[in-house]
């Protein structure tokens, strides 16, 4: 039995994508949700194993990390991708959404590698931790200000702790900017946000499958962060 891949966010989108994915090439995985979602039964049915987590709460990753130290004792990968998307706009307490959008991807991601490393030590091959990060953790965002913030102290983590865990973890980043659209996203939406990089299209989530794909192959990548955005840094 191969050592189970920990995906936090794993009910929806991109998260949804990579445990199917997974699935399909007979790995364990465990996925962590907020939300109850029809994907979530659907996951399990194929044998995948679902906890509820709330990474916006201490108790909420408490509990998580304990539930997860309890379903396994190997872990051949930790696939950080548990998100918040909220901005400054209609907000009226902003020590909050910061404390918030650090929180969930900063914090949390920073107790779960701690409290189980042991787990992906004792994985009989090399393991890997994914920090899902952004394209804005390097440019900045005037509407999503908190957010980016908290995705560029993620990026930081991978730095901090591909040096900590070395040789027997990588730990990169995958930093997306557009490759999927929202269900009430309008169509002049999508085409000023696709003129946004040099190759302009929305790939889907396979391309964050192939790149998490990539990752758990290589065997001399860490410290690094795969730019998943057409460009965009050309534009």
């Amino acid at each position: 039995m191969k050592a189970p891949i920990l995906i936090t966010g794993g009910a929806q989108r991109l998260g949804l994508a990579i445990a199917e994915h997974l699935l399909n090439a007979e790995h364990s995985v465990i996925i962590t949700y907020r939300s109850k979602k029809p994907a979530v039964d659907a996951l399990i049915a194929r044998g995948a194993i679902a906890i509820h987590a709330d990474f916006a709460t201490q108790s909420g990753i408490d509990d998580a990390i304990t539930h997860i130290q309890n379903a396994t004792p190997t872990l051949r990968a930790i696939i950080h991708n548990a998100s918040d998307w909220d901005q400054e706009k209609g907000c009226d307490d902003y020590g909050q959404l910061m404390h918030k959008m650090m929180q969930v991807h900063a914090s949390a991601p920073y107790q779960l590698n701690l409290a189980l490393t042991d787990r992906l030590q004792n994985s009989q091959s090399v393991s890997d931790i994914i920090h899902m990060t952004d394209y804005v953790q390097s440019k900045g965002s005037q509407k999503h200000i908190a957010y980016a913030a908290s995705k560029a102290a993620l990026h930081n983590l991978t730095l901090s702790f591909a040096t900590k865990l070395a040789p027997t973890v990588k730990v990169n980043s995958i930093a997306p900017a557009l490759v999927m659209f929202n269900q009430h996203d309008s169509e002049d939406y999508k085409a000023k946000a696709l003129k946004k990089s040099v190759l302009e299209i929305c790939p889907g989530p396979q391309e964050a499958v192939l790149a998490v794909d990539y990752l758990l192959k290589s065997q001399y990548v860490t410290g690094q962060t795969l730019h998943l955005d057409g460009g965009r840094h050309l534009k």
